[in-house]
């Protein structure tokens, strides 16, 4: 599994659908796509959202990228993320 940042920033539309119901639809995407939910955050700042996500690979991430926006209206950036030990041992 790799793991992903998934980085979010709500519409005026996507703060209207704003409820526990999304957020389960929102995790049962993950869940479909193979991968879990390792955490959730809503932020102050650039972004209105933070998700640490396992997912088989860029694919996946990529198809359930697409989905959370469809789903919720909320645009998502995506990323890879590796540990800071895993790091530094590629960089040392």
């Amino acid at each position: 599994m790799a793991k992903f940042m998934m980085l979010g920033k709500y519409s005026q539309e996507a703060i209207k659908g704003i409820s526990a119901e999304r957020t389960k639809k929102a995790v049962s995407i993950i869940e479909k796509s193979g991968g879990k939910i390792n955490s959730m955050y809503a932020l102050l700042g650039n972004y209105d959202l933070a998700l640490v996500v396992d997912l088989p690979g860029v694919p996946e991430a990529m198809k359930a990228s697409i989905a959370f926006t469809d789903l919720t209206g909320i645009s998502f950036t995506t990323s890879p993320a590796i540990s800071v030990e895993e790091f530094d041992k590629i960089t040392g």
